[in-house]
């Protein structure tokens, strides 16, 4: 019975495998031509399907380093572990933007019973992800094409040469960008030929950029000192419960105010504003359903939320939008805890594993994007053209603005 059992579970994971690279190396293609696999007259050719597997082989090699890491930590420790099991992301078929997986993940079984192995399984995941990272980022920025590359992409960049960044990005109502962060500047600034670095409206058509993009953000995502996370892990075997506690309430709710001021209905009190505050109260409810159990605090504390968030509005009506990262905190306040759960045999770590915890921590801010992947409106082309066009054949000019030939 339990070997049938753990044949199906192979089976699953397996498929789950090869379902997630035909996802990712699909997606890859994707961004890389800007070109949908399903939409428009030209759509892509099997040859540059085949291509995305320049996106989809380091992606998921970054990807299965960070799970192995896990995966061989834990069963140092004798853990009961499971292989992982990757989770298929495609949404070309909307058509909407994905990046082809939303990661993947292990399963203990079996009770961690000390800080110290919390600590070695939590940090080898985004420690091995990282250094794979680093030498996918590092042949990506150092085999960049020739600067004309992206006229075969873009051909309607042609007509304005190499001069194009000064012409084309202000003609458009939506711009897509990817944000930078410490380690991509640094890469960008030292490691890179100046003149072959794209610039931050086209990194999605470079492959191994992208995916060591996507690589890091997944990392940073995991090294937030929160719960369960493997930042979690980290920041419990650094400081301890009470502190590591402290820390991880307090940042996310930094978090969870900052994110949210995006989703604060404005405009006119009437019934859509009515409804809008409802499901944002709602929502937040739900995301603090592990943060604080008794029910009249809990909405006392989300009505406090609100109010600073729309004097935030009020004071600071530019404020920049991190919305992204309110899906996450939801996801972690309502279904992966806020506290890190206490250990049996609580002793603090020697100080070689302080020194890799400390790395770890900086890791993850050289890693972290506040603005990762966002549409940039450009209020001045929308006022010199009023509305999108939507006579188009492609129903996705309307969602992506510019990026009409990728999805």
């Amino acid at each position: 019975m339990e070997e049938n059992k753990a044949r199906r579970t192979r089976i699953i994971q397996i498929t789950l495998f090869i379902v997630t690279l035909i996802a990712t190396t699909i997606t890859g293609a994707e961004w890389m031509y800007g070109k949908s696999i399903m939409f428009g007259d030209d759509v892509l050719t099997s040859t540059q399907i085949l291509a995305g597997l320049y996106y989809s082989i380091p992606f998921l090699g970054i990807l299965t380093a960070h799970e192995f890491g896990h995966y061989f930590t834990a069963k140092y420790y004798k853990a009961d572990v499971t292989l992982p099991f990757y989770i298929p992301f495609w949404l070309g078929f909307l058509p909407m933007p994905s990046i082809g997986t939303m990661g993947a993940f292990i399963r203990i079984k079996s009770i961690i019973q000390s800080r110290k192995e919390y600590f070695d399984i939590g940090v080898a995941g985004p420690l091995a992800g990282f250094i794979v990272a680093i030498f996918v980022l590092t042949y990506g920025f150092t085999h960049l094409p020739e600067p004309s590359y992206i006229f075969d992409i873009h051909p309607e960049y042609k007509e304005f040469g190499m001069d194009y960044e000064k012409y084309v990005y202000d003609q458009n109502e939506i711009n897509f960008v990817v944000g930078d962060n410490l380690l991509f500047l640094f890469f960008k600034n030292y490691v890179a030929d100046p003149d072959k670095v794209p610039n931050s409206y086209e990194i999605y058509h470079y492959p191994w950029l992208f995916a060591g993009y996507l690589a890091l953000f997944f990392t940073a995502l995991n090294l937030i000192p929160i719960g369960q996370l493997d930042g979690g892990h980290v920041t419990y075997g650094l400081f301890g419960y009470k502190y590591s506690r402290i820390l991880s309430r307090t940042l996310f709710l930094i978090m969870v105010t900052i994110s949210g001021v995006s989703f604060i209905p404005v405009g006119p009190i009437n019934f859509e504003f009515l409804t809008s505050a409802a499901f944002y109260l709602l929502f937040l409810y739900l995301a603090f359903f592990h943060f604080e159990k008794n029910i009249r605090k809990r909405l006392l504390l989300i009505i406090w939320i609100m109010i600073v968030q729309i004097f935030t509005l009020n004071f600071l009506p530019g404020i920049e939008d991190y919305g992204i990262y309110m899906m996450f905190a939801f996801l972690i306040g309502r279904f992966l805890g806020v506290d890190h759960p206490k250990v049996l045999f609580d002793q603090p770590l020697d100080l070689k594993r302080k020194i890799i915890g400390w790395i770890a921590l900086i890791v993850f801010i050289i890693s972290f994007t506040p603005k990762p992947l966002y549409f940039q409106l450009n209020e001045k082309a929308r006022i010199e053209k009023p509305g999108l066009e939507q006579n188009d054949d492609n129903p996705s000019k309307i969602i992506t603005g510019r990026m009409v030939k990728v999805f």
